[in-house]
This record gives structure tokens, sequence and C-alpha cells, in this order.
């Protein structure tokens, strides 16, 4: 059957999709896209059985089990584990290692929640290769491990999650966070694995204006990137700014898709930003960029 996608898929602002099928549903995670940063204080989903009709699942985070967040609750990642959801976000835009916040995790039974903190304590509370702790991605590998990617500011780094997602298992040199060696990295990682290959995705540009844009490059390692890159999203007549994104194949015909923010040309607000679905096409190993529509036939 033939289904036909709107963009923008969702009335309102939004950014920083994650999406995820679980429990026979998409599921889509967001942050609520304020430019006032004290108006970002939850997280909310978006369910859907056909990626047409979306149900909204607000505030799916139980904030009173995180007293020292005041702002900025946003970027969103998830993973199923251990029978349970980990829902990791970033809080407060910590400037420095004086500052409390950084990223958060939590903890459901439900991929709607309500997610209950994890720790009495930020997961990374500080700055660690010079990442600021933001823009966190989960990506599970076929071996079962767990990788958290993060960081903004220009580095980004990598952990290990340990079995109880409540903290890191040591790489083998001893080392807890590795550095992602990216040239050109801002912010926004995200990870996906396609036959083999580890294609690795981050933005670049300002998220408030028309300079945003994703890139990506694949590697055999899901740590070392030096291979020629291609931009994946880039402004286009029907759009500015499109970045921040995350990606779900369909099924086994190798049918992707990607779920992004974009930006209205000409809307200098910086906090109007938009949930939109496209198709991933890949071209043997390599990804093409991104046609941005208003609507998309799957």
């Amino acid at each position: 059957m033939t289904i036909t996608v709107k963009n923008p898929l969702i009335e309102g602002w939004y950014a920083d999709p994650e999406i995820r099928f679980y429990a026979g549903q998409y599921w889509i995670y967001v942050t609520r896209s304020f430019t006032d940063y004290k108006q970002q204080l939850n997280i909310d989903a978006f369910s859907s059985p056909d990626l047409v009709h979306w149900e909204k699942h607000a505030g799916i985070v139980e904030m009173a089990d995180f007293p020292w967040i005041w702002r900025a609750v946003w970027a969103p990642t998830i993973v199923a584990a251990n029978n349970r959801y980990y829902l990791i976000f970033a809080s407060n835009d910590i400037q420095d290692n004086d500052q409390v916040g950084g990223l958060e995790i939590a903890v459901a039974d439900s991929p709607a929640g309500p997610f209950r903190a994890l720790l009495k304590k930020p997961l990374i509370d500080r700055f660690i290769n010079d990442a600021q702790p933001i823009d966190a991605h989960l990506f599970a590998d076929d071996d079962g491990k767990i990788y958290l990617y993060y960081g903004g500011w220009g580095h980004c780094n990598v952990a290990q999650m340990n079995p109880d997602m409540d903290g890191f298992i040591p790489f083998e040199d001893g080392t807890v966070f590795r550095e992602i060696d990216i040239p050109g990295y801002v912010e926004a990682p995200c990870m996906i694995k396609r036959r083999g290959r580890y294609h690795f995705m981050w933005s670049e540009g300002n998220w408030t204006n028309g300079s945003y844009r994703a890139v990506t490059t694949a590697s055999d390692s899901p740590f070392v990137f030096a291979g020629p890159r291609t931009t994946l999203l880039t402004a286009q007549p029907i759009a500015d700014g499109p970045g921040h994104h995350s990606c779900i194949a369909l099924n086994d015909e190798d049918q992707w898709l990607i779920a992004y923010h974009r930006r209205i040309p000409g809307d200098n607000e910086a906090g109007h930003r938009m949930l939109c679905l496209d198709k991933l096409i890949f071209s043997g190993e390599t990804i093409e960029p991104v046609v941005m529509t208003d609507g998309l036939r799957i």
C-alpha cells in the first residue's frame, strides 16, 4: 500500500527529531522549539501507526525528578534495552563546569513514558574533550553494544553505555570518552549502520538561520571517520536551515527515511522550526543528498 506523507508533519514549532519504531508504532521525540530557553521545560513525543496520523504525547518526562533543571530541555534520544526505554536529553545549556546540568537520563516502561530519573544527578555534567554536553544520540550496534555520541561547540565524544544504562564501560585503552575527530563538526551527531558500514552524520552552521546543514561520512569503524563527505541536507528553495536529524529503515527492502527540522525561508525567528520527513536514498555505499519536499509517497 502506498501512503502520502505531508510536510511539515505536525503543526507547531518543534526541532531535533529522534525517530524510532516501538510497540508497532513510529515514534518521534522532539524539542519544544522556543527561542526563549526558559520555555523549554519538557520533551514531547508523537506516535503514529502509519507516518500520516500522529498522536501527541505532551510532557513525557517527570520533571519533578530533576529539580536542578530550569531551562533548555532539548535534543532527546532514546533506546530500548533491558525491556525498558531509556531517554537522554540535554538540560540548562551549561556554559562551563561550574554550572549544573548537562545530559540527563530517564527511564520508562512504555515509549510514551512517563520517564522517571534513572539517577539523582546528570549522567554527564561537565565538558570532556571540550565537548559541551548537549545533543546526545544513542546507537545500538549489531553486537548489542550501545554507544552514546554527543557534543556541541565543535567537539563530539563517544562512550559505551554499561548494561544498566547508568554509566559507561571504558574502552580497551582505559579511556571512557573517545573524541570523534571530524573537522567542521558543530553538533547533533547521528549514527546508522547499513550492510556492515557505519554512516556518521552531524550538523554544521548555525541552528538559528539558513546556514544550518547536515553532513555525512562512512567507515568500517564506529570511531574513526576519514573518508569523503556528502552534504546531506542544505538550504533549498523549499526550506532553509535543515538539520539535527535522525534516520530509520522502514523494512527489509532498504527503504530509509530521514526525520529533520527545517525553517521557512525568510523567517528570522530562531525558534520557528518544523518537523519533516523525506527519503534517505543510498547509491551503493554512499548516501545521496536529500531532496526536501512538501510531501512524499512511500
